[in-house]
């Protein structure tokens, strides 16, 4: 019950370091309890939304995201992903309102007061907190589903039965899953990420809700969270590929389990797009092209910048071709996997860096560190996460060319002067599956403009593609009508960018408008002036920056 002295004294941009001066030097390993009155809900960690920014329309809503460093603006603590703790919250809420944390047990006691503990260590990141009219279905033996009152029948058809096959999946492959439930909630629409892997309760955007199950694979992703980020995670956002690379690896093992190598290899080759899109946008020597981003001592900063505005391509796959090629140099699947099992138990529940893993690799494969595989010239270790540019080493993906190859002779089919609508006709699309679709569009992208009149034909030709509720075919078929000019579906733009505000889907296609014609920059302007109230504040300054409005940062 001692008063003791505090200060706050400046850190970074981004939040301030509280100093509190002890009585008397604590001896290592002794227990302090410590008592500190706050108040919080101004910073960027807390998210409160108006009803307009929810899919009821009817209630406010609230949410906290913690990654990467905002959860300092929600509650004091040591806001790095180098120190892991256990907790527990008492949250009371108004009638009519239910909260939810990334917690190991919650429960609803009276006065609409309700008490969450997680019991296993977690990184001060993956703290997380909702507050909103949800409700809940289950969908397996430790899993539901959370969305607001009119999503939920949607979702639990979705998502009836998928989860626990991928779980039983990644129990095989990386060991037990540890955290009890896997509970999905399905955010409101203005929420700006795919997902977010808050231990036993994933944060996803409604936009995976497709009707047909099509993106349900996108949630193998965030379940691969359990073991690479969650279990094992980087000590510092400079080496974040230990959590998405490993991820991105755990996710495509799962996938080739569940779907097959092909239909897998063809995923990772939209993935492996992206990277050189990005790569090509940046340039390929660009600082943040390495996998490890140089830090100053001490604290997450990366050169004093905030991490969340270093995210991008590199760290998920470069680092997913950096963990391929590990597995290369084993030359044996199930010897791989096996070492992953191993990589996970040896570090679960701590926070390590790249050094630990690849001597952790080095170590448990005697025969590869005196064959010196570390340093083989052009492939060192070394250069591999202090060098930018392209991965050295790329997995073979050939597998895919039996779904690829039909995808890039149809794209040509279309993108020719004059259509030759009988090979056109004898192409059947409807058995393919979502990656299959999203390569097609891909091409068909690469190669626009197409000839006057193809486009139009092409729309009516493909309901399936034109007209999809999938958010990965919208945005791509958006990109392709902005591209082409096709003004009499410029509709579809609206209505998508009006639907949802994922920042992936959002960004890009205001970047493509405003660099386009006339009648698209006036199309960014109205949509944006309609759609802004609804955007989270950062894709709200983000959509500025690209149109050249003040504010924008």
């Amino acid at each position: 019950g001692q008063a003791l002295p505090v200060e706050s004294r400046p850190f970074t941009s981004y939040g301030s370091a509280l100093h509190i001066t002890l009585p008397q030097a604590p001896r290592a390993g002794q227990l302090l309890t410590l008592l500190i009155d706050y108040e919080a809900g101004e910073g960027p960690g807390v998210c409160w939304l108006s009803p307009e920014q929810t899919a009821g329309k009817q209630k406010p809503y609230m949410y906290t995201q913690g990654q990467a460093v905002l959860n300092r603006s929600f509650f004091p603590c040591f806001d790095t992903p180098s120190a892991k703790f256990t907790y527990s919250a008492t949250v009371k809420v108004p009638e009519g309102f239910t909260a939810v944390m990334s917690a190991t047990s919650w429960e609803k006691q009276k006065d609409n007061t309700f008490v969450f503990k997680m019991s296993q260590p977690i990184p001060s990141y993956l703290v997380a907190l909702v507050v909103g009219d949800i409700v809940s279905a289950d969908v397996g033996p430790r899993s539901r589903v959370w969305a607001e009152p009119c999503l939920i029948e949607a979702a639990k058809k979705e998502y009836d039965g998928v989860i626990e096959e991928f779980l039983v999946v990644g129990e095989k492959l990386f060991g037990p899953y540890v955290w009890g439930r896997y509970d999905i909630l399905f955010m409101p629409p203005s929420f700006p990420f795919g997902g977010m892997e808050n231990p036993c309760l994933t944060f996803v955007t409604p936009c995976l809700l497709a009707g047909d199950r099509s993106l349900v694979d996108v949630i193998i992703h965030e379940i691969s969270h359990s073991w690479f980020g969650n279990l094992v995670t980087n000590a510092t956002w400079g080496e974040f590929w230990l959590n998405e690379g490993f991820t991105m690896y755990a996710q495509r093992r799962i996938s080739t389990v569940v779907y097959g190598l092909p239909y897998t290899c063809l995923e990772a080759a939209t993935g492996r797009a992206l990277l050189r899109q990005h790569m090509d946008a940046t340039g390929e020597d660009h600082p943040l092209n390495k996998l490890r981003v140089v830090i100053e001592p001490g604290f997450c900063l990366f050169l004093g910048v905030n991490p969340d505005d270093t995210y991008n391509e590199t760290p998920y796959e470069k680092g997913y071709c950096f963990v391929s090629y590990l597995a290369h140099l084993v030359g044996n699947q199930s010897k791989f996997d096996a070492f992953l099992q191993a990589y996970v138990n040896r570090f679960k529940f701590q926070s390590i860096t790249a050094d630990d893993t690849l001597k952790f690799f080095l170590e448990y494969f005697p025969e590869l560190k005196e064959k010196g595989v570390d340093s083989i010239p052009g492939l060192e270790f070394d250069r591999w996460l202090n060098t930018p540019g392209w991965p050295p080493y790329l997995p073979d993906l050939s597998p895919g060319q039996q779904l690829m190859r039909p995808a890039d002779e149809l794209a040509e089919l279309w993108a020719a002067d004059a259509l030759n609508m009988e090979a056109i006709e004898a192409v059947d699309i409807t058995g393919w599956r979502t990656y299959q679709l999203i390569y097609f569009l891909d091409q068909v992208l690469q190669k626009s403009p197409l000839p006057e009149g193809n486009v139009k034909r092409l729309s009516k030709m493909y309901p399936k593609i034109s007209k999809a509720q999938n958010a990965e075919l919208r945005l791509r078929w958006c990109q392709i009508v902005l591209k082409n000019n096709l003004e009499a579906e410029y509709s579809k733009v609206k209505d998508f960018l009006h639907s949802q505000g994922k920042q992936k889907y959002t960004l890009p296609l205001y970047r493509a408008m405003w660099g386009g014609s006339e009648a698209t920059r006036a199309l960014a302007m109205e949509t944006f002036s309609a759609t802004a109230p609804q955007l989270h504040v950062n894709v709200q300054n983000y959509v500025k920056k690209i149109l050249g409005l003040k504010g924008g940062e």
